[in-house]
């Protein structure tokens, strides 16, 4: 069969990713810190034994291909479901399949449930029995950390296999292996296939998409040879793979925040076009740039902080694209400045000694007194009004409850302004030393 009868209307062929899934463990392209010799997973396989696991990694590494390849191996049915669009009668109907196919055939059931993240704590807790009897293997696989999304108990019942995005390498590989199949008789470029890696982006599957995308634009198209502007024409704008909602999101915000804490401003803005190039809302990005300026350069520079919200601002009133260029000004201006987390760290200490502490009396010399019975009570009697003393500080006075120990939450930096707080607060404290005295 020609590539060409591939795709006729009169012969309906499988998505390219399916026609090319390895059908045995030495044909995977990829994962080699799992099933190379001597790792993990190809133990297990070379054990003879099957056992539960969560497969976790990014789209399109190959979690389904691995399920599917270890129930041939231990010739075992495979049952599929998928957290999104399946409900606890499905893992039921699945688990009375299992019963069926266990005693008609003497076959071992593996239960495969592709995004199991999406499955809430009583859906999970739904394999839980039938795990434990053995009945059948559970073999999850999610695109999310399984440490926040996964119940303890089915995770303390499944081996957790970490798996990795393709290389450049591997995904040249794959891309070898495509064109001798649904590519025959059209050769791609360097330039194009250098960018079709870059959009894939370690995902196998998008690569596959991409293919069968060029594949009939080429035939529609009369054009043997693919070249960047062929490319360019064929796809949407490139882009790299983003989940707003998934781990990626996430690790590349912690990235670009470290790198803003670290100073250093290329890489800070970097991750910031990185994020906005996969897609996330520059609003949400501008609430992170402002929290950077409150919790990482604080009263080191308290300039960070008006910038970072006028830049927010500015996002406001402009919107994309021109409005994205003041808040990565203002991440550079994070990266940059003098940094202090003694705020942070302040308050944070004054939150864990308060939760842990008594409500204690405001002091009577504290208390305000609107009313003559509250001044005969005593209520702000020997109050020192700190703007009458000498400097304006009312050297000795006590402002926390009667009988509290002595705390010091806050300890500026000798970075930036604070250097000089630093400097203002150890004189107040030598001037209240000498008061006591």
């Amino acid at each position: 069969m020609s590539s060409a009868d591939l795709f006729s209307p009169n012969h309906p062929a499988a998505p390219l990713a399916e026609r090319l899934r390895p059908k045995h463990f030495d044909e995977v392209i990829g994962q080699s810190h799992l099933l190379g010799e001597g790792k993990p997973l190809r133990l297990a396989f070379q054990s003879g034994k099957l056992h539960s696991m969560i497969l976790w990694g990014p789209p399109g590494v190959g979690k389904t291909t691995l399920a599917r390849l270890m129930a041939s191996a231990f010739d075992a049915e495979f049952v599929p479901l998928s957290a999104v669009l399946s409900g606890v009668k499905d893992i039921r109907e699945a688990i009375a399949q299992a019963e069926r196919t266990l005693q008609q055939n003497g076959r071992h059931t593996i239960l495969f449930v592709d995004e199991v993240h999406r499955f809430n704590k009583s859906q999970q807790d739904a394999f839980l029995p039938f795990v434990e009897q053995g009945l059948v293997t559970f073999i999850g696989a999610t695109t999310e950390n399984p440490s926040f999304e996964l119940n303890n108990a089915l995770l303390s019942r499944a081996q957790v296999y970490v798996l990795q995005s393709l290389s450049t390498a591997e995904m040249e590989q794959l891309l070898r292996r495509a064109q001798q199949t649904v590519l025959q008789g059209i050769s791609i470029d360097a330039a194009a296939q250098d960018r079709i890696i870059g959009y894939a982006d370690g995902d196998a599957r998008r690569l596959f998409n991409v293919l069968e995308q060029l594949q009939t634009a080429a035939q529609a198209a009369g054009v043997s040879e693919v070249d960047a502007a062929f490319l360019d024409n064929t796809l949407a704008q490139k882009l790299r793979r983003f989940d707003k909602g998934g781990e990626a999101f996430y690790d590349q915000i912690s990235a670009l925040h470290k790198s803003v804490r670290g100073s250093n401003p290329d890489a800070a803005l970097y991750w910031f076009v990185r994020m906005l190039d996969g897609g996330a809302d520059p609003r949400y990005l501008a609430r992170r740039i402002v929290r950077m300026a409150w919790e990482d350069i604080g009263l080191a520079d308290p300039r960070a902080i008006q910038l970072t919200n006028d830049a927010a601002q500015t996002y406001e009133r402009l919107g994309s694209p021109e409005g994205e260029l003041a808040l990565a000004q203002a991440v550079i201006y994070l990266a940059v400045a003098a940094k202090s987390n003694a705020g942070y760290v302040a308050y944070n200490a004054a939150r864990a000694f308060v939760s842990q502490d008594g409500s204690r009396e405001v002091p009577l010399h504290l208390r305000n007194a609107p009313t003559k019975l509250m001044k005969e009570l005593d209520y702000g009697k020997d109050y020192r009004y700190a703007h009458n003393e000498a400097g304006g500080y009312a050297a000795g006075e006590n402002y926390f409850p009667e009988g509290m120990q002595d705390v010091s939450f806050y300890q500026p930096t000798e970075r930036g302004l604070e250097a000089k707080i630093s400097e203002k607060l150890a004189h107040l404290r030598e001037l209240d030393a000498k008061a006591k005295k």
